[in-house]
């Protein structure tokens, strides 16, 4: 009996997928350095915060939330990019930004083959993001 694997081809034929789903069939897809980092950066936000949650947004980007978007992981050719919605407003004494630098709300760090990821450092940025995000949704006043 074979055993049945998700693709991004066979999502297709599925009832709405999840996000979750989705990202695992990326991860699959993509079959090299990338798929693995996006996986461990995956792994290490889930982490860093249990509470996230996955969302699949812009025909076909990994998102991750909690109280509001934490970072993108986006997947290119040589890059694996993690941006984060807020991260001009997010201190990074590990220097993890290294990419999207001159605007004035995201920031990314872009992953390249072989590069080592600073596991601690990526969660300590994850947990402030969620701080910055919740810190900011409890400071809106509720509509009637």
């Amino acid at each position: 009996m074979k055993k049945a694997t998700t693709t991004m081809e066979s999502i297709s034929t599925n009832k709405e997928p999840s996000p979750a789903q989705l990202i695992d069939a990326r991860i699959r897809e993509l079959g090299d350095w990338r798929g693995e980092t996006l996986a461990r950066v995956r792994f290490l936000i889930k982490q860093a915060d249990p509470d996230v949650v996955e969302e699949w947004k812009w025909r076909g980007v990994p998102v991750w939330e909690h109280a509001g978007i934490i970072c993108t992981g986006e997947t290119y050719k040589a890059t694996v990019k993690l941006t984060f919605a807020k991260g001009a407003s997010l201190d990074d004494p590990s220097g993890l930004f290294n990419s999207s630098l001159d605007g004035n709300t995201r920031r990314a760090i872009d992953f390249h083959e072989g590069d080592k990821i600073d596991e601690e450092a990526l969660k300590a940025l994850i947990r402030a993001a969620v701080a910055l995000n919740t810190a900011r949704s409890k400071k809106k006043p509720k509509s009637a």
